[in-house]
């Protein structure tokens, strides 16, 4: 049997094994509900759907994560954190590069105010940076690695396969790749609704696929079809960000957050 398919078969059988370990995982939950996440991020998991997207990514205690650019929000941070540090690894790549400087400050001190306020939880953390992920991160030593709503940054600086080449070489044979962003219109070029913050699901697959990657499974646990796509601030007019302020602000609160793609890739060959 080729390598590759040995792989692939491996993953998928991780997939079915690791999402009903996760999906029934008690320890998973208590840190989705515990006090040490925020208000304001708890209001988001009706549309986050925080335990079955990382059941569905095959999130298990013992592994080694990756977050890619974690957020001023820490979102996923509150809970990844927590419930890897025992007998896991959880590694924060925080913004690096030229990308919105100002926004990679503010996610640096919301980390680290973070860490310093709760060492018993998050003195573990191990801190990475991306685009430059290998110079903390080993080759081929991480299990899982998790991106949200972060590709369209990438599309837009030119560097999207430069960096999607960097998660390819820090992850294991067989490991897992997770994205969720925002879905764009099928009927509309990548270029046209790039800069509203949407992108083509078909196009995604086919970047990630070209570097060494494998689409195993999507996942419709942050769907919603009531977002039209079709906003004066992008996706950005849409919670959490409502940048319209008071413009319609009730209109887009009934709406909720952006319909989102959740994409399951495993690691097969070199990349090209």
């Amino acid at each position: 049997m080729r390598p590759v398919v040995k792989i692939l078969l491996s993953a998928l059988a991780a997939l079915h094994i690791g999402t009903a370990q996760a999906a029934g995982d008690a320890d998973l939950q208590q840190w989705i509900d515990g006090p040490q996440r925020s208000a304001t991020n708890r209001q988001r998991d009706a549309a986050r759907q925080p335990a079955a997207t990382l059941a569905f990514f095959g999130l298990r205690a013992d592994q080694t994560v990756v977050e890619i650019w974690p957020s001023v929000g820490v979102w996923w941070f509150e809970i990844l954190a927590p419930y890897l540090r025992d007998k896991g690894e959880y590694i924060a790549a925080l913004h690096a590069g030229a990308h919105n400087p100002q926004a990679g400050k503010a996610e640096h001190e919301a980390v680290e105010a973070r860490i310093a306020r709760a060492p018993a939880l998050y003195g573990k953390v191990r801190i990475a940076h991306s685009p430059g992920l290998a110079q903390a991160v080993r080759p081929e030593s991480v299990d899982l690695l998790l991106t949200f709503s972060n590709l369209h940054n990438w599309i837009v600086d030119g560097n999207v396969v430069e960096v999607v080449r960097e998660f390819h070489a820090a992850l294991k044979p067989g490991g897992v790749l997770g994205v969720v962003d925002h879905r764009g219109r099928s009927d509309l070029s990548q270029a046209a609704q790039l800069q509203s913050g949407y992108l083509r699901e078909d196009e995604v697959v086919a970047l990630i696929e070209q570097v060494g990657f494998k689409l195993v499974a999507r996942g419709e646990m942050a769907a919603n079809p009531r977002d039209t796509r079709d906003y004066p601030a992008g996706v950005w007019t849409l919670p959490p960000s409502l940048r319209m302020k008071d413009v319609d602000r009730a209109k887009y609160l009934a709406i909720g957050e952006s319909d989102k793609f959740t994409l399951k890739f495993v690691k097969l060959a070199a990349p090209r």
